[in-house]
């Protein structure tokens, strides 16, 4: 005999042995019929559990907003004139409503790349689908289960909104609650769709990971208009535009009809809008039982990770899960090669290799870019205002820079996210640590004097020296939040009662975000307090003054809590 015959000879056996089919050997029904019974007790559980969930959340809604909500009616009983708002919002409808539908349609499809529509609980994908049962049987409730809850929150979204259109008296209930209806339900089915869409086919995922910056600049500028429009500075070839540039604009035109806008032909734009969803949900049917089972075990596995990360306020435990779930993901996997000289210096080693990091992951630079921008456009917003109004665009200012300039400070993080890395460096962590501040600081100071160009342009050259020194203290901030630690979930907790309930909340709340609350805090008073009157060297002098002894002070608690990482009895 050859030495091939024991392998035609299995091929034989492989070739009479009949295959799995769904009409010869189906055991869909009594495989899902025993598994029903053996978790009898767990969904009674887990109903009790969503049961308690659901109480606590109407309890929290009660206790927190139910004075603002009787303030609210009792506005609306007594004829409150909301007519300047009502005016603002009218102006501002078109590329609002855009902005908000088209924003919902990229987190769709950016949710879409690790978790999507069908996310099947560990165990059935690790049993239930290795079983003789239909993929659709098992798969396509998921999906169905994902638009419906998508559907229900936006109807209760819609109805809302269909009240506050009733109270600024841009339109009655009734009419409100039709012109917001074909966006409350078919939008979130739609949404649904492309999430499947997504989640189904690599090319598709590729695309919305190479072009999501892109929509983000988009959403920037519609986010512009959006103010622009509010007081006044609206642009009708734009706004028809985007009333016909996809289902965000058409979904928009009845409602932009019902508040008295500019949209005669919303009756085909419903149209379009509806038959869209309709082919969206068919193919979405289609593709929920075509994802592959790999697939679907590596998303069941990134949710539950999420989603037990989330319960003990580990934040960065879960964004570590989607970054290595995006690791894995179409597209992944390149590394570009950039490099720099090697520094003679141990002493720029750190900084060389924080430079390289970002050159290498350019979609830091990109977002420190962006909301840097972003800084900049809230804070010439605000200056418009006097007051309350002023205050709050500057906090919001200070806010979008600390982002900016937390963006450049990644590697700060991935220091700490395991401390045995620093292995390789010649200094005490502490030191590692502080050195991590240099790069941030130096792009941020940077970063911040292009945002203040056009301030010294408008006659405001005070900016060229406030913005830049601004970013030193957030960088340092950012280091001191990255040496924060695990975190304190024990201070949720305080054994202290209120008329407000256990402030331990608020006490959790403070200590994770000590860092740009001291930053944001102590430099929002300095320019508060500079801004009320007029600018000269002594106060610009002062708010440099401030950020100094900010950034000292950060980059000392930054210290200590770096030796705790790597001795936590000190």
């Amino acid at each position: 005999m050859s030495q091939d015959a024991p392998g035609v000879a299995e091929d034989v056996l492989a070739a009479d042995e009949p295959a799995w089919s769904e009409e010869e050997d189906d055991r869909t029904a009594e495989t899902l019929r025993w598994l029903r019974e053996k978790r009898k007790g767990h969904r009674r559980q887990k109903g009790r559990d969503i049961a308690v969930y659901v109480y606590t959340a109407v309890l929290l809604g009660a206790g927190y907003g139910g004075g603002y909500l009787v303030y609210f009616l009792r506005q609306i009983r007594l004829g409150a004139d909301y007519s300047a708002v009502a005016a603002h919002v009218q102006g501002a409808l078109p590329a609002l409503f855009t902005l908000l539908t088209a924003g919902l349609a990229l987190l769709a499809a950016r949710d879409a790349l690790w978790r999507g529509p069908v996310v099947v609980p560990a165990p059935s994908v690790g049993w239930l689908l290795a079983q003789p049962v239909r993929r659709a049987t098992v798969l396509r409730p998921w999906f169905w289960l994902s638009a419906g809850v998508s559907a229900a929150t936006a109807l209760a979204a819609g109805a809302a909104a269909a009240v506050v259109l009733r109270v600024l008296g841009l339109a009655s209930l009734g009419g409100a609650l039709l012109a917001l209806l074909p966006a409350a339900l078919c939008l979130p089915l739609l949404a649904a769709a492309v999430g499947m869409a997504v989640e189904h086919r690599t090319g598709l995922a590729l695309l919305v990971r190479r072009f999501s910056p892109l929509a983000v600049v988009v959403l920037m500028l519609l986010a512009g208009q959006t103010g622009a429009a509010a007081y006044g500075h609206r642009s009708a070839m734009l706004e028809a535009v985007e009333l016909w540039s996809g289902p965000w604009g058409w979904a928009a035109q009845p409602v932009v009809a019902a508040t008295g806008g500019h949209a005669p032909a919303w009756p085909a734009a419903v149209a379009l809008l509806v038959l869209l969803t309709a082919a969206g949900l068919v193919r979405g049917h289609r593709d929920a039982t075509l994802v592959p089972t790999a697939q679907l075990r590596q998303r069941a596995a990134t949710a539950q990770t999420v989603s037990s990360v989330m319960y003990s306020a580990e934040l960065r435990a879960a964004k570590l899960a989607l970054i290595d779930a995006a690791a894995s993901g179409p597209g992944a996997g390149r590394v570009r090669r950039v490099r720099l000289p090697r520094p003679r210096s141990k002493y720029l080693v750190v900084i060389w290799r924080d430079l390289l990091s970002l050159l290498r992951s350019p979609a830091r630079p990109g977002k420190a870019l962006m909301w840097s921008g972003v800084a900049a456009g809230v804070a010439a917003l605000g200056l418009q205002f006097d007051g309350a109004a002023r205050t709050v665009g500057l906090v919001a200012a200070l806010l979008l820079g600390y982002a900016a300039v937390g963006a450049l400070a990644e590697p700060a993080r991935l220091e700490t996210d395991d401390v045995r890395r620093a292995a390789w460096s010649p200094f005490r962590f502490r030191t590692l640590m502080l050195q991590h501040a240099v790069v941030p600081a130096v792009l941020g100071a940077l970063l911040a004097l292009l945002a203040a160009v056009p301030f010294a342009v408008a006659g405001a050259p005070w900016a060229l020296v406030l913005m830049p020194v601004c970013a030193v203290p957030f960088a340092a901030a950012a280091v001191f939040s990255a040496s924060r630690g695990p975190a304190r979930t024990d201070m949720l907790i305080s054994g202290v009662s209120s008329p407000l309930g256990d402030p331990g909340v608020f006490r959790f709340l403070a200590w994770y975000a000590r860092g740009p609350l001291v930053s944001v805090g102590g430099l929002g008073l300095a320019l508060h307090l500079v801004l009320r009157r007029a600018l000269h060297g002594g106060a610009v002098a002062g708010v440099a003054g401030v950020a100094a002894v900010l950034t000292a002070g950060l980059l000392f608690f930054a210290a200590r809590s770096a030796d705790r990482l790597v001795r936590p009895g000190s």
